[in-house]
């Protein structure tokens, strides 16, 4: 099995390196390219580049390993493999580990998860892997990171992906930030829903500019049973399946019955059958 490595990170996180190594270890895994952002591309989504030529050198991992870094988005470093970047043809792309949960409604702002769901795009399986961490929002120290049993437990579930996910499908993987010893154990969930709480607030910078802070609170979210969310609150380790099919079935019957077509009537005509009438 041939996995293609990214994040959203950046080619230096301890995350993506975690996720390297215990790959390496997995016997079903015979090779694996890492090609990651050269910087922070955290909450990019399934952005692409496309008004400058992509760059790529080879750049120290966390642990010293070399990996690629790209100066694109994830979806770019996984598009550059398919392409034929190094005659890598992979069977499986994953994505992280992120330094930061992605779960419910956050997938959408997601660069991790947009990374994994390039498989789709690619016609290979994708897991998208992260560790519920303290955000930007939380003062402090950050505490101490457990990146081993979601490493460990993902490699073993890519080797399953590999032969049982269905086609068009990618796993989102989220791990309570917690040792072996104290996770609770796996579920496998939905995407529950998220409650944003953020603010606007005005910032007068020295030079009598106005900056603006709109992401300043904690999201919570509605705690319901079977959720990806619930699940990560309970010590255990979420796994969501995810598809791109963003379609609403029933949508389409309730908007059938609109009579769209006769948006497209000539104003004047309409106004000239009201007068006659």
């Amino acid at each position: 099995m041939r996995i293609v490595l990214t994040n959203d990170d950046g080619i230096e996180a301890p995350g993506i390196a975690a996720a390297r190594r215990a790959l390496e270890r997995s016997e079903a895994v015979s090779e694996v390219l890492v090609v990651a952002p050269d910087r922070n591309r955290s909450g990019v989504g399934r952005s692409i580049t496309f008004d400058e030529r992509l760059r790529l050198k080879e750049h120290p991992m966390a642990d010293g390993v070399t990996g690629y870094a790209c100066s694109g988005t994830p979806v770019d470093c996984v598009r550059l493999v398919s392409l034929g970047l190094m005659d890598f043809e992979p069977d499986l792309v994953f994505s992280g580990i992120n330094h930061g949960e992605n779960l419910g409604d956050d997938i959408t702002y997601s660069g991790t998860v947009a990374g994994a769901f390039e498989g789709i795009v690619i016609g290979v399986p994708g897991i998208a892997v992260s560790l519920s961490t303290e955000r930007p929002w939380h003062s402090g120290v950050e505490p101490e990171l457990h990146f081993g049993p979601v490493a460990e437990f993902s490699a073993r579930l890519a080797e399953a992906a590999v032969e049982k996910l269905p086609a068009e499908r990618i796993l989102n993987v989220n791990a309570p930030n917690l040792p072996l010893s104290e996770l609770s154990g796996t579920r496998i969930t939905r995407l529950g829903r998220r409650l944003y709480k953020d603010e606007l607030v005005e910032i007068a910078d020295k030079d009598g500019s106005v900056t603006y802070d709109i992401y300043n609170n904690p999201p919570r979210h509605h705690h319901e049973e079977g959720t990806d969310l619930l699940a990560v609150e309970q010590g255990e380790i979420s796994i969501t399946p995810v598809h791109l099919n963003l379609t609403d079935s029933d949508g389409i019957q309730n908007i059938s019955g609109w009579n769209l077509g006769s948006l497209l009537e000539d104003p004047q005509d309409v106004s000239g059958e009201a007068e006659t009438g």
